[in-house]
């Protein structure tokens, strides 16, 4: 067990005197998200300095008990390799960028023998992959990085994941990582020790509001793009949902009730660009990520993202990215 860590501060919350501190295990995965890890731990720490107490241990694990590199290039020492753990502990699995690549089976096992001895099991960013590994997500509702979940959908096609910042299932709590631990880790303060704690954490975070498990990770589709036009918003949705489809644009018009030109000037006024064009950008941003985290074949590719033939996709993505699509998943394999 670690030395209580319990910082001075001036801000203080008056608190009733805890038997023993909540024991939480971090096992941290190569090219993990940095900010994913410090926004969790963070709010612990923040926890025991306005109370004074140690209301909470953490200590960072890892598959050997080697240090981890982050996708930042920063390395992150740990405390020891997996293994025995006690009672009442709970154990979040911090992963990042290529999150395929950075799980093993050792750990995926580790985390299903934890699962099965009583722990709780949590993935922070994607660490819904190692838990995905592990057999424990059937059934379960449970998040991870909106995106990484086009590919988590094609590496375990039986599970779906919720596009929002965090997910509560009973033993099983995940997030979208970045600034959604902190929402989840307050979340998790406020049932243990009430809302006077986690609003001051809350505050001491510059957070500016406790967000809802349900909040989605991603700004509207109104947002993203800066504008409210209520027919804008529904040909980019529609066209979120049908990427793979073949889309007529007529159909579209008919639907509305708007003319093609009306289609046209739109995306003009709105966008500066044309709805094919905004189409086809979407497509090949949705087929980069396919690339970049699955082993599908760039034909296979090419059909998930609408493409008739994979020389039109490919000749596409060369042209928007500078390189082939076998090179580029090459590279990201």
């Amino acid at each position: 067990m670690p030395d209580p860590i319990v910082p001075k501060g001036i801000a203080r919350v008056t608190l009733e005197t805890v038997a023993a501190p909540e024991q939480i295990l971090f096992v941290l995965q190569p090219n993990l998200s940095m900010l994913a890890f410090t926004s969790a731990v963070e709010t612990l720490r923040i926890a025991n300095q306005l109370t004074g107490q140690n209301l909470y241990s953490w200590a960072p694990l890892s598959e050997d008990g080697s240090n981890v590199r982050c996708s930042n290039g920063i390395e992150i020492g740990v405390e020891r390799a997996i293994g025995d753990t006690s009672q009442g502990a709970s154990i979040f699995v911090c992963s990042g960028v290529e999150p395929e690549k950075a799980t093993s089976t050792r750990v995926s096992n580790w985390c299903r023998q934890q699962w099965r001895l009583g722990r709780t099991v949590g993935g922070l960013c994607t660490g819904a992959y190692t838990l995905a590994k592990a057999g424990i997500l059937a059934d379960r509702t449970f998040t991870l990085h909106w995106e990484n979940i086009p590919a988590f959908r094609e590496h375990f096609p039986d599970l779906d994941p919720v596009e929002q910042l965090y997910a509560i299932d009973d033993r099983i709590l995940t997030c979208g990582g970045g600034s959604a631990a902190t929402d989840l880790f307050l979340k998790l303060i406020y049932d243990r020790h009430g809302p006077e704690l986690a609003r001051a954490v809350l505050n001491m975070c510059l957070h500016s509001v406790q967000r809802s498990e349900t909040d989605r990770q991603q700004s509207s589709t109104a947002a993203s793009i800066g504008s409210r036009n209520t027919k804008l918003v529904s040909i980019i949705s529609y066209f979120k949902d049908h990427l793979e489809d073949s889309i007529s644009l007529d159909d579209i018009t008919k639907e509305l009730g708007i003319s093609r030109r009306q289609l046209e000037r739109l995306f003009r006024t709105h966008l500066n660009t044309t709805p094919k064009r905004y189409l086809q950008e979407m497509r090949l941003q949705h087929a980069r990520i396919l690339l970049g985290e699955t082993n599908m074949a760039v034909v296979d590719v090419a059909i998930a993202c609408g493409y008739e033939s994979a020389g039109n996709f490919s000749k596409r993505f060369r042209e928007a990215f500078g390189i082939s699509p076998h090179k580029f998943s090459s590279g990201h394999g």
